[in-house]
């Protein structure tokens, strides 16, 4: 088998309402999604999604008359077209993809099969007032989600506690809340300093006395000794990062030296499946969890869930979901069905062979640009 062609769907979906993430310094009036289609003369295409891909026109030289199933070349030179700047980790996913179908197996069982689903928790992305929070919080519960992620601006840090407070006494000690301060990295144009060491160390404390299941994000990820510092100080709470770390080999580092309790890379947006996998297995190994941040659409959702199911990610994973802004059908508007959560709050791995994305071509032609 060959690859024949690598194709791009670049689409636009205008966001009306906009869309005020925590994390940006201006509301999002625009949400961009690429689809990556690799083409191969046996009649699979596969399909992956999550970074734009910009300027991979110059590199699909390299990929086009090459075997798709021959991944672990693919990813070396998908690293070195990293280097120059680009990120075209979902190519990598639409590789996998050509491999499930070949093998007729999801990829979730190529990497492992360990599970087939995982508990969701819902990641919200809106700073709300804490009775609106409490509120949103109980109707994912009643949807049967068993988490939540709230965030907390760092210029408003009382505001984000009494909503994490409001939620614990809306729904009890058996719901896990999660938190993320959004401190390792930063948007383009936010030039804001992080939050200082002893601020989050204050913070972290209140947020474990309301028993938050994991602190996210508190430090920039160039403080691994800030990290620990605040492990050790709150042995009730564990701390998360590593999103959008794109160094496998710090990553690992941070292993070795047992810098976090979670580690969260994006397959398609930070390091790519095949080192995800890597990186989750020696956390595993150590004692530590995985469970990779998720937040682009539904193809990149899947990519995703794919690795975390095979190598027993978890204990949840993460869900965008924050309606009414932010809702399953506005994330992955681009496919046939969007992706949802089980009566059991679980995202359930598909058993299509592949990632089992189903694209709706119609809504391809009408947002692509």
């Amino acid at each position: 088998m060959r690859i024949t062609d690598i194709t791009l769907d670049r689409l636009r979906l205008d966001l009306d309402p906009p869309l005020p993430v925590a994390w940006d310094p201006e509301p999002r009036r625009v949400f961009d999604a690429t689809i990556v289609r690799v083409h191969t003369d046996a009649g699979i295409t596969g399909i992956g999604s999550g970074d734009t891909m910009t300027g991979f026109e110059a590199h699909r030289h390299l990929f086009v008359g090459e075997d798709p199933l021959a991944i672990h070349r693919h990813v070396r030179a998908i690293e070195t077209c990293n280097f120059h700047g680009g990120a075209y980790w979902p190519l990598e996913a639409a590789l996998w993809d050509v491999v499930g179908k070949a093998a007729a197996l999801p990829v979730a069982t190529l990497f492992g099969g360990a599970t087939d689903r995982i508990p969701a928790y819902a990641s919200c992305c809106v700073l709300r007032p804490a009775e609106e929070r409490a509120e949103q919080a109980r109707r994912a519960a009643a949807e049967g989600f068993r988490a939540l992620k709230i965030r907390i601006d760092r210029d408003h840090v009382d505001d984000g506690v009494a909503a994490v407070a409001a939620v614990r006494e809306a729904l009890g000690d058996g719901f896990a809340i999660m938190v993320d301060l959004n401190q390792s990295w930063r948007t383009a144009g936010d030039t804001d300093p992080a939050t200082d060491l002893v601020r989050t160390r204050r913070l972290v404390r209140r947020l474990a006395e309301l028993d938050v299941f994991w602190v996210e994000e508190p430090l920039p990820y160039t403080d691994p000794d800030g990290f620990r510092t605040l492990r050790a100080e709150n042995p009730g709470v564990r701390i998360a990062a590593g999103e959008m770390h794109h160094s496998p080999a710090e990553l690992l580092r941070y292993l070795e030296q047992d810098v976090l309790d979670v580690y969260q890379p994006d397959v398609v947006l930070a390091v790519g499946m095949s080192r995800a996998r890597t990186l989750a297995e020696v956390a595993a190994l150590k004692h530590r969890a995985f469970t990779p941040h998720s937040w682009t659409n539904g193809i990149g959702v899947l990519a995703n869930l794919h690795v975390a199911a095979g190598v027993g990610g978890g204990p949840f994973f993460e869900f965008p979901y924050d309606p009414p802004d932010w809702t399953p059908r506005r994330r992955d508007f681009m496919l046939a069905e969007p992706i949802g959560v089980d009566a059991d709050g679980c995202v359930v791995v598909p058993d299509a062979p592949g990632l089992g994305v189903r694209l709706d071509e119609e809504a391809v032609e009408r947002w692509r640009i």
